[in-house]
């Protein structure tokens, strides 16, 4: 089966509120085989979303429309959908008896307009919501199925669930779908393209194809390798061969083979190692400490942080020398190395990073022009400190330049770790 996705409703044609819907259904579809072709976001209007629709229905064989099945006005999914298929609307009783009981739960009367949630169209059948008043609805036409969910995530969910527990993996058929993504980093897009560009030819000739795309992110590219297939286990030594053919190509710059971030990398080699690390942020204002402490556990490996932002504070705090900041800049090799340094003595930790730039949007020279950083890091070992440094010069705004530096920085420890061994 192909299928498409309408999230419906006005507000996610505005800035105020994203489709997060259609991200769960995709995931779920795929995880039962099913290949998503097309996805679009739809007003109120009943005439644009029926037009919508209606191309969405030519193409697929699935239509999975969320949102727009509330008592109000603006909520036209259902109707819409009865038109486009030409089936009548019906009134169910049983179905406004459960309205109004959820209503008189809560001591309240359930006003009239709510009827609207129990027109049904003829021969669909009645998807039952547990966590609000709008049924979803599953239609069978002409070969092809359409599924109305509501839009609230809290109904949704579940609701989806159920559907395809009692319903759409039946007809979805023994075909499964699995993903991996790969994360690389220290290369641009087309570096990465080029280096393992020679391995799609020989995935898709495989006896289970593998499909590749490449996108780029703040800080790292990468990979989503797709396989179909009905054994599951097949499916996932199929993604790992190719995992280990891109890391060979790689190397070092293939930081995660199934999906893991940056922090949960690093974090998972600190806790392997019994190494606790300190960080002294500058330009990256804390984004470090914050990206390592997301993650559950890390208290296992997170001394501490501090952001020393003026030169006083890395005098104060990290012991940098005021002779060393008047002769090279805050933002210099010297400077972090300092920074990183003083950080691992004062912390007492084996590892420490020291970060220190220019975010912008002010604050640049010819010489050191906006997303100018400097990242530093420190290893005490057998009572000595070895220190690695380098100047970045990252692209974008001030929170781009940020994410970045952040990035690079984790980068660096996560490097020396594993030439460590």
């Amino acid at each position: 089966m192909n299928a498409e996705i309408i999230a419906v409703g006005s507000e996610l044609l505005t800035p105020a509120r994203v489709d997060t819907n259609s991200l769960v259904i995709t995931e779920r579809l795929n995880e039962i085989g099913i290949a998503l072709q097309g996805k679009s976001v739809a007003g109120d209007d009943p005439r644009m979303l029926k037009a919508i629709a209606a191309q969405a229905l030519a193409r697929a064989d699935l239509l999975i429309l969320t949102g727009g099945l509330g008592p109000t006005d603006d909520d036209v999914t259902r109707n819409v959908v009865a038109d486009l298929l030409d089936l009548p609307l019906e009134f169910h009783a049983e179905v406004f008896a459960g309205i109004e009981k959820r209503f008189a739960a809560r001591g309240l009367r359930a006003p009239g307009i709510n009827k609207r949630q129990a027109m049904v169209p003829r021969d669909a059948v009645i998807l039952e919501n547990k966590y609000g008043t709008a049924p979803g609805l599953w239609i069978e036409r002409e070969g092809k199925v359409v599924i109305l969910l509501p839009g609230p995530p809290r109904e949704m969910r579940p609701m989806l669930e159920a559907v395809i527990r009692d319903r759409l993996g039946k007809v979805a058929g023994a075909s499964r779908m699995s993903r991996r993504i790969l994360r690389v980093t220290g290369r641009t897009e087309s570096h990465v393209e080029e280096a393992v560009q020679p391995l799609y030819a020989r995935w898709l000739a495989a006896r289970l194809p593998i499909a590749a795309t490449i996108l780029a992110s703040p800080g790292q590219i990468e990979l989503h390798l797709t396989v179909s297939g009905t054994d599951i286990k097949e499916l996932q030594a199929a993604l790992d061969a190719a995992a280990d053919e891109t890391r060979a190509v790689l190397g070092l710059d293939l930081f995660s083979a199934d999906g893991e971030e940056m922090p949960q990398v690093v974090g998972a080699l600190l806790r392997a190692r019994g190494l606790r690390i300190a960080v002294a942020e500058s330009c990256t204002g804390g984004l470090v400490m914050s990206r390592l402490t997301d993650m559950p556990g890390s208290s296992e490996y997170v001394e501490r942080g501090v952001v020393v932002y003026s030169n006083q504070s890395k005098t104060d705090l990290l012991g940098v020398p005021e002779p060393l900041l008047d002769a090279h800049g805050a933002v210099s090799e010297p400077v972090a190395e300092a920074m990183a340094s003083g950080m691992a003595r004062t912390a007492g930790t084996a590892l420490a990073l020291g970060i220190t730039g220019i975010a912008g949007p002010s604050g640049g020279t010819p010489a050191k022009p906006v997303g100018t950083v400097a990242i530093a890091a420190a290893w005490v070992r057998g009572g000595k400190t070895d220190t690695r440094v380098r100047m970045f010069n990252f692209f974008g705004g001030r929170e781009l330049v940020k994410f970045q530096a952040s990035q690079a920085a984790l980068d660096m420890i996560r490097r020396w770790m594993l030439e460590a061994g």
